[in-house]
């Protein structure tokens, strides 16, 4: 029987989305895993209420995954998106195996001095890389904040990302398929 995949990230939210999806869940299959997804369902038309029952059916899904993939590219700003966020450390908070990919090349540190604080940032007097809001960058060499990378890293996992370059497009899944080679040898 193969093992269950939860694929995590923000592609639902895109034009392209489903497209997407079907695409990362086809290239698992090529890795011997099955792409465990949610499929609609009976959900309550009031807006509240429908977000509640898509979180249920999300966290049910995650139960039933042997393994989480998840797309850690920044989404809507320098970091994961905080729904791929929370899934990565309810997957661990569980016990199971996260891999995760990101198609952005820089580590968190970089993208923060540069995005959020146009470069304007300077050594404090403590020794800690600080804006001029004077708060800290984080700066650990990771893909994002380190309680992702530092959980993910922990049980085995993976973060890949492509080489030095441009942001990869968000439909290239080439960072994807190399975090399934990963997981393929990782079960054995």
């Amino acid at each position: 029987m193969a093992l269950k995949v939860y694929i995590a990230g923000p592609e639902v939210f895109f034009p392209n989305g489903k497209e997407i999806i079907a695409r990362k869940g086809e290239l698992a299959r090529r890795y011997g895993f099955e792409a465990n997804t949610f499929g609609g369902g009976d959900y309550p038309s009031e807006k509240f209420a429908f977000g509640v029952a898509i979180s249920k059916a999300n966290e049910q899904t995650m139960r039933a995954s042997d393994f989480i993939l998840a797309n850690m590219t920044p989404f809507r700003g320098l970091s994961t998106d905080v729904g791929t966020a929370y899934e990565i450390g309810f997957m661990c908070a569980l016990g199971k195996a996260a891999f995760a990919y990101t198609n952005d090349p820089r580590a968190y540190d970089v993208r923060l001095s540069t995005d959020y604080y146009a470069g304007a940032v300077a050594r404090g007097e403590d020794g800690m890389v600080r804006g001029p809001d004077g708060w800290m960058v984080e700066d650990h060499a990771m893909a994002d904040n380190l309680m992702l990378d530092g959980a993910i890293v922990e049980r085995g996992g993976t973060i890949a990302r492509p080489p030095d370059g441009p942001v990869l497009p968000w439909d290239d899944l080439s960072v994807y398929e190399s975090v399934l080679k990963t997981a393929r040898a990782y079960f054995g």
